[in-house]
């Protein structure tokens, strides 16, 4: 799908694989025909002509919860393009999940859809309680991104040892899930185990999961605990690839700032120059007047 890989941290939290179908159900045909066409465009990054598309759908069917979970996507993804738009609606984006869930008790990917829109919201509660089942439903087939969002949820309301739990049993699920490594360095971080942070970023970025890479908070938390481990090169290298990603971003404003602030050369003493007298401490001090 070449519009989320665009959007790589919105499709990763989601766990999104490119097929939003909830499965086999009883859907009035036309409404099954015109969210083919919502979801097509959505595919495409053409967002308002899904949201109509959706709409659509809905009026000519209320129960079709594929639809309904479509439009929650669609307004998530104008947020993630700016969520200072005009266009991003989080209670729009609630409604739609809520929906989705509501019709389709079932329907796992929409309560994890609902789930993420809450913390957005703020609603870290209300989040925890839905994404909690969902984490611990064995017939969830992404348990690293149920876990992961849960993980996000406490680690936003503050509960950063319930953060960590969820965050490691997400990583555990799957190693290689970027989003969950970049928020279990966060709680790390928060923590004070520095250390465990640090790895848990790299994490995060050396990997070939295609997105990953381009997590820019998570260069720049990289960044940020190797320049306080004293580890300037590294810091430097973490640093220089969050700038690289985007220069006009706040975090690439932040990161770039911080590149400035590291020192140019090492702490080792220069060598003295061929010729030059080698003095030692003793030879610094001042003559006694004795």
């Amino acid at each position: 799908m070449r519009y989320l890989q665009k959007l790589a941290p919105f499709a990763l939290a989601l766990g999104l694989s490119g097929c939003f179908a909830s499965g086999p159900q009883e859907t009035d045909p036309k409404s099954v025909a015109i969210y083919d066409v919502a979801n097509d465009s959505f595919r495409k990054g053409q967002l308002r002509e899904a949201l109509s598309k959706v709409n659509e759908a809905l009026e000519a069917d209320r129960d079709n919860v594929d639809a309904a979970h479509l439009g929650a996507l669609i307004y998530l993804a104008f947020c993630a393009r700016d969520a200072q738009s005009s266009d991003c609606h989080f209670a729009d984006a609630a409604k739609l999940a809520q929906l989705a869930v509501d019709k389709g008790p079932e329907f796992r990917e929409a309560k994890n859809t609902l789930g993420v829109i809450l913390i957005h919201q703020k609603k870290y509660d209300e989040a925890i309680a839905v994404l909690k089942p969902l984490a611990e439903d064995i017939l969830y087939g992404s348990p690293q991104v149920s876990w992961g969002n849960l993980g996000w949820a406490y680690l936003e309301k503050g509960a950063l040892d319930e953060a960590i739990d969820a965050l490691r049993r997400s990583v555990a699920a799957q190693p290689s899930f970027c989003v969950g490594n970049f928020r279990l360095g966060l709680a790390y971080e928060k923590k004070g185990q520095s250390k465990l942070g640090y790895d848990a970023f790299g994490r995060a970025v050396e990997t070939d999961r295609p997105g990953c890479k381009k997590i820019q908070e998570a260069w720049e938390g990289r960044g940020r605990i190797a320049k306080k481990l004293g580890l300037v090169d590294e810091a430097r290298t973490a640093f220089s690839q969050c700038v690289e990603l985007s220069k006009s971003s706040k975090v690439g404003a932040r990161c770039t700032g911080a590149l400035q602030s590291l020192p140019h050369t090492s702490q080792t003493p220069a060598a003295p120059a061929e010729g030059a007298p080698v003095t030692g401490a003793a030879d610094q001090q001042k003559p006694s007047s004795g």
